[in-house]
């Protein structure tokens, strides 16, 4: 095999390694440690708050 070959595979194997952590920085950004998303967790809190002052 040649260098170019080389490289190919070193090309290939970075690439994919470059998306496994761009892919699992995403999933950190938008879940917490339960598997529970985050911008529900903020939704569901604010849609209590409301309902706790319309209650007074």
């Amino acid at each position: 095999m040649g260098f170019f070959d080389y490289l190919y595979i070193v090309v290939a194997i970075l690439f994919a390694f470059m998306t496994f952590l761009i892919v699992r920085g995403n999933f950190e950004r938008k879940f917490n440690k339960d598997g529970e998303r985050l911008d529900l967790i903020e939704n569901e809190s604010k849609k209590g708050k409301n309902n706790e002052k319309s209650k007074n």
